[in-house]
């Protein structure tokens, strides 16, 4: 199996409305993401499939998050926030947006951008048997979080 992987930041920050200490406040991170990308073979170019193609397929989900609020849609403040921000605020439906959360939320859109990126809907395409293999965010230097299906 040939493994690639492309690490991004994401600078964002969230409010964790059901934890009990201070994460509760609004606060930011500079969170590193590494995808890992997956294949049996190499393409033509002996690549899994070319970084410029993973940095296309994250552009406009990478600006979104940056300087961005992430937020519970259950927040009693999230419509407050929403309105006053609009865009910049990104809605976690029911759920905190935690480290957990992120990576699911990476994963997935990331997911979805693969499978276009197979279509052929960017510069560059992917193959079918490239797969994501998992999504892991670092909230700090030491902790992070981790996503991946359950066939990986």
């Amino acid at each position: 199996m040939y493994r690639i992987c492309k690490c991004i930041e994401l600078e964002s920050g969230h409010l964790l409305s059901k934890h009990p200490g201070k994460c509760r406040f609004p606060h930011g991170h500079t969170r590193s993401v590494e995808l890992v990308f997956a294949a049996e073979s190499l393409d033509d170019n002996d690549m899994v499939m070319d970084f410029k193609l993973i940095k296309e397929m994250l552009g406009d989900f990478q600006d979104r998050f940056d300087h961005a609020l992430c937020m519970n849609t259950d927040d009693p403040n999230y419509p407050v926030f929403r309105r006053s921000y609009g865009e910049r605020i990104i809605p976690f439906e029911h759920q905190d947006p935690t480290s957990e959360a992120m990576a699911y939320a990476v994963y997935r859109h990331t997911a979805e951008a693969l499978n276009r990126a197979i279509s052929g809907e960017f510069s560059f395409k992917a193959r079918a048997c490239v797969r994501l293999e998992r999504v892991r965010v670092w909230e700090t230097g030491s902790s992070w979080a981790e996503y991946s299906p359950q066939d990986s």
